[in-house]
């Protein structure tokens, strides 16, 4: 006589990936800038200033700053063209101290001519400096 043996599945739980957060409101998104702007505030007053550059450039051109801030990197720091104005800005959080620096426009390098402060530097020419 042949017996057949039921086998009953098991109750197993299903494993599902865990379930997302729900993204924060826009009023929290809001709230958080708010937090982030104070922060940085503070910071600001504490250990530097935000400090806006400016220059006069062709709107198609290409420009960057570079100084002792960044190790004269003529890359990492661009400028945005701002048509309203005809300039091209940018504005760096800078720690307190003596910053020299040059605008790069197109590859050549250029003093801030609205920058009173000079020295020279190692190439015969000289640096703009901000004094923080």
């Amino acid at each position: 006589m042949h017996t057949t043996t039921l086998v009953r599945p098991s109750k197993a739980k299903v494993l599902r990936p865990p379930r997302k957060a729900p993204r924060p409101s826009t009023t929290d998104d809001q709230g958080r800038s708010h937090q982030l702007e104070s922060l940085m505030r503070l910071m600001t007053l504490e250990t530097g200033k935000a400090i806006q550059f400016e220059i006069a450039a062709h709107p198609d051109s290409k420009v960057y700053i570079a100084g002792s801030f960044n190790n004269w990197d003529p890359t990492t720091h661009p400028l945005h063209h701002h048509p309203e104005d005809g300039v091209f800005k940018a504005t760096l959080l800078l720690p307190a101290g003596t910053h020299e620096y040059k605008f790069v426009v197109n590859g050549v390098w250029h003093c801030d001519e609205k920058c009173p402060h000079r020295v020279p530097n190692a190439h015969g020419s000289h640096n703009s400096v901000v004094h923080i």
